[in-house]
């Protein structure tokens, strides 16, 4: 490991663990209230799915309009795991996970043969299957009442913030690993240009299908943290309505960069939260604004690009130099 990496990996280290530490000590001494930090954490939640999306639509170039199913799937099997056979909460959230990615197999397997406004349609049937199926498990699911999931994570602010925020850094860093490795880069050029990658040896229903399990291992371990931190679990997670929702937030922050859909996903949330006092005027400016948007950044905040903050360091360490030089040659 050479001292270029070494020293990338320090800087993104402690701006992870910043952004983990610092809101967190800010909750515990009552700085950051629990109403802001229950914001911090549903944009954490809604990142975490904006990164599933991501994955499928962004980087693997197929239209999904049902991961707020595999939200539902998730959030439902950690219920399960826990309540039902006890099993500890971290590790139903990863079992809960697992069993998303298997329902992303068997979903995957007949509609990714499908291209372009096919397989949005179908996803979109499935997705609203699952939702109609747990609608009618009353006795798992609790039907259209849904059910109750109280934990620590529900009561306790400051250790939800860290949970979810320490997945989301961990999920990011775990995409953009991928993104970079050989399956990642085969994707990609799945996403660009299919025959061309089929005709140099790629099997492009094979990485399709890589890259929709992945989405679904991810909006899986969403909707298993989603249930703990919300503390109550509806059916209506899985709505067609969810689906777009998350979509917006990867469409607004720019179509296959994973910073750019958190930063979307944080962003939109606090303004959702912050139109509130509008009431149901709330609901005509909000699409005002991603209109807007759209108009004039169709191709999303940073469209297709990563925000680097090894670069920004870099830029500010220069930027700091030149001023200490400029300096001196005054004095």
């Amino acid at each position: 490991m050479n001292n270029k990496t070494v020293r990338s990996l320090l800087i993104l280290g402690s701006v992870a663990i910043a952004a983990i530490i610092i809101p967190t000590v800010l909750i515990k001494v009552h700085i950051i209230d629990e109403y802001t930090a229950r914001i911090c954490t549903l944009g954490g939640i809604n990142a975490i799915m904006a990164l599933s999306i991501n994955i499928i639509c962004g980087i693997t170039g197929q239209l999904s309009l049902g991961q707020a199913g595999f939200m539902a799937i998730g959030a439902y099997a950690t219920i399960l795991f826990s309540s039902v056979v006890e099993i500890p909460l971290p590790v139903s959230v990863v079992l809960a996970g697992l069993v998303t990615a298997l329902f992303g197999v068997l979903i995957g397997f007949p509609t990714l043969k499908l291209e372009g406004d096919y397989l949005a349609i179908v996803t979109l049937g499935f997705g609203e299957i699952i939702r109609v199926v747990l609608l009618n498990l009353r006795s798992l699911t609790g039907g259209a009442n849904g059910k109750q999931f109280v934990t620590a994570l529900t009561l306790t602010p400051w250790l939800a913030y860290v949970v979810i925020i320490g997945t989301l850094v961990l999920l990011i860093v775990l995409t953009q690993n991928f993104v970079r490795s050989t399956y990642g880069r085969a994707i990609l050029a799945v996403r660009e240009d299919e025959v061309a990658a089929y005709a140099c040896g790629i099997s492009v229903f094979k990485y399709k299908m890589i890259g929709f399990v992945i989405a679904s291992f991810v909006a899986g371990i969403g909707g298993g943290l989603y249930a703990p931190v919300n503390g109550f679990v509806k059916p209506d997670v899985a709505s067609f309505t969810r689906s777009i929702d998350y979509l917006i937030f990867v469409v607004l922050g720019g179509m296959g960069s994973t910073t750019g859909s958190v930063l979307a996903s944080f962003v939109l949330t606090y303004i959702q939260e912050f139109l509130r006092f509008l009431q149901n005027y709330r609901l005509l400016i909000y699409p005002v604004i991603l209109i807007i948007v759209m108009i004039f950044r169709p191709q999303g905040l940073l469209g297709m690009k990563e925000l680097s903050f090894v670069r920004l360091f870099d830029r500010a360490v220069a930027r700091l130099s030149r001023k200490k030089s400029s300096g001196g040659k005054h004095v």
